[in-house]
């Protein structure tokens, strides 16, 4: 899958990887490579990105909004440090 995590900064993540761990308005949701077109809102948390290599990498966000169709993600976030 191909993840783009964008804040109105700047881009802050572009690759390939295997699952992203996302915190839902509704709870904590996971995408895995061929999942259904989904389009959820954000709130404050975690998100877990695992890339090919099996690394793990966090991002703190404030909210967001994220899309996903034919295995490309969009992430759009607000930041927190």
């Amino acid at each position: 899958m191909y993840l783009e995590i964008v804040t109105p900064e700047k881009k802050v993540y572009e690759g390939n990887i295997e699952l992203i761990q996302l915190p839902g308005s509704t709870g904590s949701f996971e995408i895995l490579k061929s999942h259904a077109p989904i389009v959820s809102v954000l709130q404050r948390g975690s998100i877990k990105v695992v890339t090919q290599d099996q690394d793990e990498i966090f991002f703190q966000i404030d909210g967001g909004v994220i899309e996903m169709t034919n295995d490309k993600i969009i992430v759009l976030a607000e930041m927190y440090y």
